[in-house]
């Protein structure tokens, strides 16, 4: 039987169609998140006993040795550079964090009246909020300050 270069390309597109949603009813069956959604208790039944098992099997303490003993021949000057790089990204990191959440409580404290003190003193500050978010609004600058709205 001779088949045409039409026949062809429509039993690739068929073919295609076919492999496409075998592929998103795998998908659906495998979504760990939506099985979990849809059966909460067993997924938390089963995460106990996976993590009961696991820690029986002290697989961590087999893991540590393994790497303690991969790593004995590293350059102990390498190790240290790095964990001084870790701590400074780390510090600057929680600079950050600390900043901005001083901030938005700032900004809370303003939004429902309190009395607005910086950190480490009983003087109220009288920077305003964004600015010290980094966030600039459309009174940035000019010294204007608006009400907190009541809606």
């Amino acid at each position: 039987m001779a088949e045409t270069t039409a026949d062809v390309r429509r039993d690739i597109e068929l073919t295609r169609n076919r492999i496409s949603d075998t592929l998103e009813q795998l998908e659906q069956k495998l979504n760990v998140t939506q099985l979990v959604r849809d059966n909460p208790w067993p997924a938390l039944a089963l995460a106990v006993g996976a993590g009961v098992l696991l820690s029986g099997s002290r697989a961590d303490v087999k893991a540590a040795a393994a790497t303690v003993t991969a790593t004995k021949g590293a350059s102990g000057r390498i190790g240290t550079v790095l964990d001084d790089l870790v701590a400074q990204v780390v510090q600057s990191f929680h600079g950050v964090v600390e900043q901005r959440i001083e901030g938005l409580a700032t900004q809370v404290k303003q939004a429902i009246g309190a009395p607005v003190t910086s950190r480490g003193s009983n003087l109220p500050v009288t920077q305003n909020a964004d600015s010290s978010l980094g966030f600039q609004g459309a009174n940035a600058g000019d010294g204007a300050t608006t009400a907190p709205r009541a809606d």
